[in-house]
């Protein structure tokens, strides 16, 4: 694990994990929408939309690391900012589902199609 060091001043440094560091059926906490999680998304994801977030965090396992993922790492970049202030042990997955599909991981979808990051 590493402390990202993006040069956007609206970023604030998060920690990061690279997709190879995730286990393939870790619970992966997937704040992007509904339709982009029904397109494609890790077999142990679970979803929760960037701005449901505050009032579900019943979704977010508490105690231990939780790996944020969304399509390229912005938006799971700022849910992991604000879970770390509400006390969680949460790390951005660098480059979101877009690096987990690169690197073959398994993908599942809810539309009887084919696995695809939208």
């Amino acid at each position: 694990m590493s402390e990202s060091t993006g040069s956007d001043s609206e970023q604030p440094d998060v920690p990061t994990i690279d997709v190879s560091e995730v286990a393939d059926d870790a619970t992966i906490l997937d704040v992007r929408e509904s339709d982009e999680w029904q397109a494609g998304h890790a077999p142990g994801a679970v979803l929760s939309p960037l701005a449901n977030l505050p009032t579900s965090l019943g979704n977010v396992p508490h105690g231990e690391q939780i790996p944020v993922i969304c399509r390229s790492g912005g938006r799971s970049s700022k849910a992991v900012e604000w879970l770390q202030r509400e006390g969680f042990d949460a790390v951005n997955v660098d480059g979101g589902m877009r690096a987990w599909a690169k690197a073959d991981k398994p993908m599942v979808s809810e539309n009887d199609k084919e696995p695809q990051v939208i």
